[in-house]
């Protein structure tokens, strides 16, 4: 990808040098020509006054294109503009950082020069194969550039002047005066602006106007008296209440980034049909063994948590059963069997839902693979996550207990064809062994299964065989390589 990247920078030098040199070349066989004519275009003007200038054409902006940034990618996302015009850049400056439908891309210049124009703002969809940004690679006509553009913008700005002073003489000269959210809100309501009563600065209606004009049409009318005939006593009707309008607008904004690449994992996923199975873990013992290495972990600048063990648990529990670590096609034709455990973790981040995987867990020991999730933890919370670090995950989990939820029901990320949820730790009271009420630290797990390939069966021995690792940690000794 690099050497690609680099090529194609060389291409587009070599083009720029190409075409500098022939443009020289045309303006020295036509520079005799415009000397001795320039006398007679001196004298020429326009019928209303306006004189040509003539000038030499900046060759030098050149417009940088939108490469192509690999996995089929065709729009991106602007998050950040690292430079802004008139700043100089160098080849391989950073010019700015842009989100895809799976990770962050930093673009570079491929050329020296100065920023002439950003074809984006921030937040705007880019699409590959258009211009980026227009850099002048050679500065040296930028003042003479300047100088004819402010008598051609002296010119234009007259008459645009013109066509302001008229637009805002017919909105005065209307009969009636609003904002266009003022008339908006009328229309909306049905209300005819000649019949409210505007105290804006001359005479405008303002919205506390409209307002005020529905709360007084909304107030209930007096009936006219009523003859009294031989009735005991009146009936009264109670007022109507006044329901203030509703103030405001409905907001539609395009779904892209982040949320868009769930749609689209979401709505394939709905075409597996799941098996769910649900049980309790008692953490009791589990929670002491986190309690005791917790503090030597945090000496060795790791954030120690259960979600390691877990992931180990699982990876251990896999060996037994490599069909839940395997990956269908999308006609479920061919099943693959995965030798890496690449352990997915979802993750709330401000762009969306992630879910970066943590590599050859069945590899690691529980120390390494804490320090690997704090890793991916901080890059999450930066919105930094790589394409590596979301790709080629083989099952996932979902720590729901982290927010606060007990049960779930987890979405099978397609081809994967397991998921586990876990709730939150709670204490809870349980019988021992000699019928004594005690209490007990109680975790709830969901799994979720592809159930045109995992019978229910194998899923509650799979979830049988990592729960014991759990509810008995020193027992993952005995299985750790």
């Amino acid at each position: 990808m690099a050497a690609r990247i680099i090529t194609k920078h060389w291409k587009d030098i070599c083009q720029i040098r190409l075409v500098r040199h022939h443009r020289r070349l045309v303006t020295a066989v036509v520079g005799a020509a415009t000397k001795t004519e320039s006398q007679h275009f001196k004298s020429l003007s326009l019928a209303n006054n306006r004189t040509i200038h003539t000038s030499a054409p900046l060759f030098e902006v050149v417009p940088y294109f939108l490469s192509d940034i690999g996995e089929g990618i065709r729009e991106v996302q602007i998050k950040e503009w690292y430079v802004k015009v008139g700043d100089h850049v160098n080849q391989f400056d950073a010019l700015c950082e842009v989100q895809s439908d799976k990770a962050s891309v930093t673009i570079t210049s491929r050329f020296d020069g100065t920023v002439k124009k950003l074809c984006y703002d921030v937040d705007d969809i880019a699409l590959v194969g258009k211009v980026l940004v227009e850099i002048d690679t050679d500065s040296a006509g930028a003042e003479a550039a300047q100088s004819d553009s402010i008598e051609q913008s002296d010119s234009s700005s007259s008459s645009e002047s013109d066509v302001e002073a008229s637009s805002m003489q017919q909105i005065r000269g209307h009969k009636v005066l609003a904002t266009p959210a003022v008339r908006r809100m009328a229309m909306e309501n049905k209300i005819k602006l000649k019949e409210v009563q505007g105290t804006g600065k001359e005479g405008r209606i303002l919205k506390e106007d409209i307002i005020r004009f529905l709360s007084e049409k909304q107030m209930p009318r007096l009936a006219p008296p009523i003859a009294q005939k031989a009735t005991p006593t009146p009936v009264v009707t109670p007022p109507r209440v006044v329901t203030p309008p509703v103030i405001g607008q409905d907001q539609t904004e395009p779904i892209k980034g982040i949320r868009k690449a769930m749609v689209k994992t979401m709505t394939a996923a709905q075409s597996i049909p799941p098996f769910g199975y649900y049980d309790d873990i008692d953490m009791t013992a589990l929670v002491g063994f986190r309690r005791d290495i917790k503090q030597l972990a945090l000496d060795r600048g790791v954030k120690f948590s259960y979600m390691p063990v877990f992931i180990k648990a699982v990876s251990m529990a896999l060996k037994y059963y490599p069909i839940l670590n395997s990956s269908v096609d999308e006609k479920c034709e061919n099943i693959t069997y995965k030798a890496a455990h690449n352990i997915g973790l979802a993750m709330d981040t401000k762009d969306g839902l992630l879910v970066p995987n943590i590599k050859n867990v069945q590899a690691l020991s529980i120390f390494e693979i804490a320090s690997e999730l704090n890793r991916l933890q901080q890059l999450g919370d930066a919105g930094k996550l790589s394409t590596s670090d979301l790709s080629g995950g083989t099952f996932s989990l979902s720590n729901i207990g982290s927010i606060g939820g007990t049960y779930a029901r987890p979405v099978i990320l397609p081809p994967e064809v397991a998921i586990g949820a876990l709730g939150r730790i709670q204490a809870l009271p349980r019988f021992d062994e000699n019928d004594k009420v005690v209490k007990r630290y109680i975790m709830q797990v969901s799994w979720s299964a592809d159930h045109r390939v995992v019978e229910g069966a194998t899923m509650a021995r799979f979830s049988n065989l990592w729960k014991s690792y759990l509810e008995n940690p020193t027992s993952l000794i005995l299985d750790l390589k």
